[in-house]
């Protein structure tokens, strides 16, 4: 989860979920995340995410969730998401402040892009937003990493 200075979170709508043109909260909303790669550990791979995602290098890591956290995907979605190989993924969350500008956010650094829209928000907004199948992560991850929401 990414926080600027300021203690707002960081979400960006998912580009392969539809939306509606009349409504820029509508679609599924999510924070960046990412697979590691054989030669990473989880650290250098949450950098190496962000930079991917997002576009940017300035982030800092300030936390992490204590433990790894799994979700499995619906039905719908097993054989189409991630790549249609797995049946959901187990991943190591981090809280990062950003430290740029807005304009070093860029989510068209690499193609296709995984999102098409992003803002930032008060953590306790974040259930205002359709985060698909996982609401339920989010609800665990949430409180133990939005102490580093903080302004500083």
């Amino acid at each position: 989860m990414i926080f600027n200075r300021d203690g707002y979170l960081f979400i960006a709508r998912r580009s392969d979920m539809p939306s509606s043109d009349k409504d820029p909260d509508s679609g599924i909303w999510q924070c960046p995340q990412g697979g590691i790669d054989t030669d990473e550990v989880p650290d250098q791979a949450v950098l190496r995410e962000v930079q991917e995602e997002i576009g940017t290098k300035a982030v800092t890591i300030i936390g992490s969730y204590p433990d790894w956290l799994r979700y499995d995907l619906p039905d719908h979605l097993i054989g189409k998401a991630l790549g249609g190989r797995y049946r959901g993924q187990t991943q190591k969350w981090f809280a990062l402040r950003f430290m740029g500008a807005d304009a070093d956010i860029r989510l068209d650094c690499h193609l296709p892009a995984e999102f098409d829209a992003w803002r930032w928000i008060a953590p306790e907004r974040l259930f205002d937003f359709d985060l698909g199948f996982k609401r339920n992560l989010y609800a665990t991850l949430l409180p133990a990493l939005a102490p580093y929401a903080q302004p500083n």
